[in-house]
């Protein structure tokens, strides 16, 4: 089995088998294929509960009706004067619409709710499974008690005898119990014990306990007690070798000191870069609310220079802290501290943080909510000076969402803020300014139907926006005000059509339905009084890959607000059927362009054409395409396209394309893109398997990048090698090999983490 898979496959994503800890069966049938899959001795199919045992029972509801079916035609079921119901040759019985037990025979009390079970028993409550040949239940006070029991629920396994259920206070107990984090057949460890008692989501508690090491008795515990709810302590190593840092060791010791305090101290040491090292902690302070903090020094032997071609400094650092709380109700605040050295200091030694925010952002955000309106302070300030920020110094903003005014037909909606302003560039000083700005905007909505099925929204709104004197030496402006009014319409309506007979198994269709759903939405902005060229640019357009929005308040780039007389058409298609997870789409297409019946200066009559599909046409195989097509030019600017191959849990393989055109102003990208890339993963038994990824730019043939890992299952703990390869072009190719440890009890990785972000297998 692959490190950091488990051993029942969800779909989590396209392209690769990961895996959950609770699994919502659909059948006791589908259990017992996937346990005997499993290789599980007969023991253990003795009594199978959910995988949530440690996580608490959901509180009652409103009383539900219990239903009792049978699953044969040879079942029996005889209601009997005094209320009670006997079932034989199969039977179930459903109570509400989370708990369902099937069993060869019944005998149920419909009154109390008493059953007892007999024979191939499975009973489902929410998200807990038991198996079995003997039990008694309750529905209603959810009482059990079963003869013999075994339990799953990573990192912890458990099987007993005469085990009893409490769902007042959430208590397990049991006799002659075993516990063990060692997910086998045959566990190579486990503590047997005489009596034990699960307290769910808190603790188990095992007493005359003894630890086996095999078929060896090891050490007796009078008393034994192991937390449900923090990790223990642990060292984590990456061994590796990488040529920017030569042989390197990643290493970090986790500990936790309470349920609310825990963290890591880290030591790392690179061959040719040096010791570094610093210490993370995540806390939780209840009501006060809950953070953490991180900190990393390096004296780096080996910095070389900047962007700018200056030379780094030998100390570099990483500052981290973040907090957030809930004040009261509805009450919010969040604050977030970035500091870094320099601009490469993330890039070079936390390559996945890096990856996912190349310019991390210090703020303050309070919100507080109300029913109709939300009032919002953020506060930024530029903590890296080579970063570029608009600071906001503060910013408070009060929304109102779309409201009716009283009992009238006409809706409401509109934003208010006001701050002051500074844009801090991250090269030249002399380019800064800043400046005090409100805004006010307001719109009146008039939602109609007409026919029964057209839609039809006409809106009117203005925005005042004041300016302050700009200060600095990169704006010399005056204070001056900014007027805007709007108007425009939006028509659509939504029609489908179902065709109930239509089957194919080749497809996995069973019964069809098509809906689309076509929109106009007309936005006119006469020419403001004020330009954008002629105000602070502080919140203005950014370049993007996707079109933007044309309506207020969705557009909200307050500063560059120009005329604007457009139809914005779109048509979106689904092609819906059943599947065996409930209602899938076959396709799901959206088309959308812009009609400028009025072009600004630079402008064409019509917006690039853009096409997102997603098809689907087997439960396991999907394909998603991304389009942007110029009108006027005739090329295509962006095209991006994934195909996924996933029909079962061994073997899955993704394929992708992205083109991105060259030299294109829109974009700010000088050489463009034309990667192709590829994703391969195999399992070739319970305990290997290996993953592949290629990233191949057709611009100039290079292989940018190469991921190879193999995986292996050592019972207690998983290992992976990994093996990349990346040609920066300039220079020498960078490569690095490194072996990733991770304890099945304490996984080192969330779900899929390691596929989706696999230079977390480099210890980077």
């Amino acid at each position: 089995m692959p490190c950091h898979e488990a051993r029942l496959p969800q779909t989590n994503g396209p392209g690769n088998p990961v895996f959950e800890r609770q699994i919502p069966w659909q059948s006791a049938g589908v259990l017992l294929s996937c346990a005997r899959r499993m290789k599980l001795p007969r023991f253990f199919l003795l009594l199978l509960p959910a995988w949530a045992l440690f996580c608490p029972m959901a509180s009652a509801q409103e009383q539900p009706v219990l239903q009792i079916e049978g699953l044969r035609s040879e079942s029996e079921i005889i209601r009997q004067q005094t209320g009670v119901t006997i079932g034989s040759n199969g039977v179930v019985v459903r109570y509400g619409t989370n708990t369902v037990l099937t069993a060869n025979r019944i005998t149920l009390n419909e009154t109390s709710g008493d059953v007892l079970a007999e024979g191939e028993i499975t009973l489902q409550n929410e998200d807990q499974l038991w198996m079995g040949d003997r039990l008694q239940y309750n529905f209603k006070t959810r009482q059990m008690q079963a003869e013999a029991f075994k339990t799953g629920s990573a990192p912890f396994y458990v099987s007993g005898l005469s085990l009893r259920a409490d769902s007042t206070n959430r208590t397990y107990s049991s006799a002659n119990a075993i516990v063990t984090t060692d997910d086998a057949a045959e566990p190579g460890y486990r503590i047997r014990a005489k009596s034990l008692k699960i307290v769910t989501g808190k603790y188990i508690e095992a007493r005359r306990a003894t630890l086996y090491l095999g078929g060896v008795p090891i050490m007796y515990y009078p008393y034994y007690r192991r937390s449900l709810e923090r990790h223990p302590n642990y060292f984590v190593l990456t061994p590796g070798y990488r040529s920017l840092y030569g042989p390197y060791l990643m290493g970090s010791y986790h500990w936790s000191w309470s349920t609310n305090l825990d963290g890591a101290l880290n030591l790392d040491y690179r061959q040719k870069r040096g010791v570094g090292f610093g210490p993370d902690f995540h806390y939780d302070l209840g009501r006060l609310g809950r953070g953490e903090f991180q900190y990393y020094f390096a004296h780096d032997e080996d910095p070389g220079t900047d962007l700018a071609g200056r030379p780094i400094r030998e100390d570099r650092s990483r500052f981290s802290f973040s907090h957030q709380a809930t004040l009261r109700t509805n009450l919010t605040a969040k604050v977030v501290v970035r500091d870094q050295s320099d601009a490469q200091m993330i890039r070079d030694f936390f390559e996945s943080e890096y990856r996912e925010n190349t310019q991390p952002r210090s703020f303050l955000e309070v919100n507080q909510l109300w029913s109709n309106f939300s009032l919002d302070l953020l506060a930024q300030a530029q903590v890296n000076d080579f970063f570029q920020t608009v600071e906001r110094l503060p910013d408070l903003k009060l929304t109102a969402v779309r409201q009716q005014l009283g009992i009238s037909p006409f809706y409401y909606e509109g934003e208010n803020s006001a701050g002051y302003f500074r844009f801090q560039s991250a090269s030249n000083p002399l380019t800064n300014y800043a400046a005090v700005r409100a805004d006010s905007y307001h719109q009146l909505l008039l939602p109609q139907t007409f026919f029964g099925w057209l839609n039809v929204t006409p809106r009117v709104g203005g925005r005042l926006t004041h300016y302050g004197e700009t200060e600095g030496f990169g704006s010399t402006l005056r204070e001056q005000d900014r007027a805007v009014f709007n108007t425009g319409a939006e028509f659509s309506f939504k029609a489908s059509r179902s065709w109930g007979g239509a089957r194919s198994a080749f497809w996995d269709v069973n019964e069809l339905r098509h809906i689309i759903q076509p929109s106009v939405n007309y936005v006119y902005v006469p020419s403001p009084n004020k330009l954008p060229r002629e105000l602070p640019q502080f919140d203005g357009e950014i370049p993007s890959l996707r079109l933007l929005p044309v309506e207020f308040p969705d557009y909200n780039a307050i500063d560059s607000i120009d005329s604007q007389n457009v139809l914005r058409l779109s048509l979106r298609n689904k092609l819906q059927t059943k599947r065996k997870d409930g209602i899938d789409n076959l396709a799901n297409w959206a088309l959308y362009t812009d009609w400028r019946l009025k072009p600004r200066r630079g402008q064409g009559s019509f917006a690039d054409i853009f096409s997102d599909l997603d098809l689907k046409p087997r439960s396991w195989l999907t394909f998603n395409s991304e389009n942007r097509y110029d009108v006027d030019n005739g090329h295509w600017r962006l095209a991006d396209h994934t195909a996924t191959v996933q029909p079962n849990d061994v073997w899955s393989v993704r394929l992708g394309h992205r083109y991105l055109r060259s030299n294109d102003p829109a974009f700010s990208s000088e050489l463009g893109n034309n990667l192709i890339s590829s994703r391969i993963y195999y399992r070739f038994n319970e305990n290997w398997g290996a993953r592949l990824a290629h990233y191949f730019e057709a611009r100039d043939g290079t292989l940018e990048e190469q991921y190879y890992t193999v995986y292996r299952d050592f019972r207690s703990w998983t290992a992976a090698l990994t093996f990349r390869v990346r040609d920066n072009r300039l220079g020498e190719d960078d490569f690095t090999v490194a072996v990733t440890f991770s304890l099945k009890a304490f996984p080192r990785f969330k779900m899929g983490q390691d596929r989706d972000t696999p230079s977390l297998l480099l210890g980077s």
